[in-house]
């Protein structure tokens, strides 16, 4: 009546062996490396606008935490070249803003001490620079 099966199924699940898993740390080392690399991006941006000495030394920390995560392979950095003007600077501390956070839910997760605090300390600085954050 029905012919029985001879091959494999095309549903079933693949084997194993088949393809390079992840544990849950490196997954969450590659989240957090992302998003301070991110948060790097936005704060070089920050300096090529409105150039400050506190934005240049969270660059480098961000580097060093990025390289850190990425077994030292340092981030990949660009120049921005960009007109000044206010709303731009407001959006982009807010968007750092929003980084920053992601990277602290993520150091907190991966109980990553240092990467939390630098995660935390960017989003006060952020803050601090964003009219929207003085009125809440």
């Amino acid at each position: 009546m029905y012919e029985p099966i001879r091959t494999k199924s095309v549903h079933a699940m693949a084997d194993p062996g088949d393809f390079p898993h992840r544990s849950r740390e490196e997954e969450l080392d590659i989240q957090l490396a992302g998003h301070l690399a991110a948060l790097l991006a936005v704060t070089d941006e920050l300096r090529a606008l409105a150039p400050d000495a506190g934005l240049d030394a969270a660059a480098e920390q961000l580097s060093a935490q990025v390289a850190r995560l990425r077994g030292g392979l340092p981030p990949v950095r660009a120049s921005v070249a960009t007109a000044i003007h206010e709303p731009h600077l407001s959006a982009l501390h807010q968007r750092a803003h929003a980084l920053a956070g992601r990277a602290l839910v993520v150091a907190a997760s991966r109980a990553d001490t240092g990467a939390a605090i630098l995660a935390a300390r960017r989003m006060e600085a952020h803050a601090a620079a964003t009219p929207w954050a003085a009125a809440a």
